[in-house]
């Protein structure tokens, strides 16, 4: 799997004894997808972790920098892709498949944290911040798009936005319903995807 997809966890800091940095910030995240950010306090992440409020911050200073570690680590993903040169160079469809598969690969290789990311109400500067980035991500790729509508590789009827709101609307709901390591790989589900959204649902003759 390309590097953008490689890394399965966040980056580590050794902290009090039984945790570090990563574990942390793997059960927090966990908890803000089931409570919510905003209804998650650094109470009900002791409960979780199964130590003190005060022990937390031998790991990190607040709750709000445990949400920042977990948006850079989903927004760090998604933003490598376009650095890659599968998505530099090359015909503009060949270019936007890439971006397309390996957002996918991101999306399953780091899960909890793109959910996290896709469920930002926007309530704080953190939030605001990753929300930016990540409309920053999906301009750039509506660019691919524009750009294979203008090469003829797709078809011109559709604007690119409404385009670019269908396929993440598609790919961003694999949140909701996917279960790593069940019978459907990585692999499989982002050749569905990209059939789909190629070659439509129509049988070819």
């Amino acid at each position: 799997m390309p590097s953008t997809a490689a890394s399965t966890t966040a980056p580590t800091k050794r902290g009090r004894p039984g945790y570090d940095q990563q574990s942390v910030l793997l059960i927090a995240v966990d908890v803000f997808n089931r409570h919510g950010y905003d209804a998650t306090s650094m109470g009900i992440l002791a409960e979780n972790l199964g130590i003190s409020k005060s022990a937390i911050y031998h790991h990190v200073p607040s709750k709000g920098d445990l949400l920042k570690l977990a948006l850079d680590h989903a927004l760090g993903g998604l933003e490598a892709i376009l650095e890659e040169p599968g998505a530099t160079s090359g015909a503009a469809d060949a270019r936007l498949e890439f971006v397309l598969r390996q957002t996918i690969a991101v999306l399953v290789d780091r899960l909890p944290f793109v959910t996290l990311l896709l469920r930002l109400r926007g309530n704080t500067d953190i939030e605001r911040n990753a929300l930016e980035r990540r409309r920053a991500f999906d301009h750039k790729v509506a660019g691919l798009i524009s750009a294979a509508r203008d090469e003829g590789s797709l078809r011109q009827d559709i604007d690119p936005r409404t385009v670019t709101r269908l396929l993440f609307g598609t790919i961003n709901s694999i949140v909701e319903w996917y279960k790593p390591g069940g019978s459907l790989s990585p692999e499989k589900l982002a050749d569905d995807v990209i059939t789909m959204a190629f070659d439509g649902l129509h049988a070819k003759p």
